[in-house]
């Protein structure tokens, strides 16, 4: 027979255990979650590149959709509603986003892009919803995002014959107590 007291210590180490490996799993889901998103392209989320690969003889209506949340007391508009863009060629667009209140705030733009598909193969080499972004009362912005569309998209059964591409951003408040980067 075993010894009563080894068997309680050990369960009571695994339990430990056990609690200590959940909690460290609950940490690290949501930026495990983010980077397989990325990774993917899952729900329409974007990755980051480097350079632009270069034009293809092809090209993609890129809309761009704007919200903010209504705890946010912004106005946020792209400068232009759509854009055609060469697939393979670097791309800017700009937005604006004015402060309506009376004091700084600080928020932090989301995005995805539909159809979801086509989120793997959007790639942002530079973009405002990298940082948070803080502004004065009344103060506008204009914020730039520079993007391609990756060639790749082209040899994909599931998005070759993509012809119209959203991009949609939504501003929320910062987290309280976190300043803009």
């Amino acid at each position: 027979m075993s010894d009563p007291a080894a068997r309680t210590r050990r369960t009571a180490l695994l339990a430990v255990l056990g609690i200590a490996f959940m909690t460290g799993l609950a940490w690290a889901s949501v930026p495990l979650y983010r980077l397989f998103c990325q990774a993917t392209g899952l729900n329409g989320t974007t990755g980051r590149g480097l350079a632009a690969p270069g034009a293809v003889d092809r090209q993609v209506r890129v809309d761009f959709d704007t919200n903010v949340s209504p705890k946010l007391a912004w106005r946020f508009v792209p400068e232009s509603r759509f854009d055609t863009v060469a697939v393979g060629a670097r791309d800017m667009a700009f937005f604006k986003a004015t402060n309506t209140s009376g004091q700084p705030l600080t928020g932090t733009a989301t995005f995805n892009v539909q159809p979801a598909q086509a989120g793997k193969y959007f790639k942002k080499i530079q973009c405002f919803c990298f940082t948070e972004q803080t502004l004065k009362p009344g103060e506008t912005a204009r914020m730039p995002v520079i993007f391609y569309i990756d060639p790749a998209m082209l040899t994909d059964p599931d998005a070759a014959d993509i012809q119209t591409i959203t991009l949609s951003y939504t501003f929320y408040p910062a987290e309280q107590g976190r300043t803009a980067g």
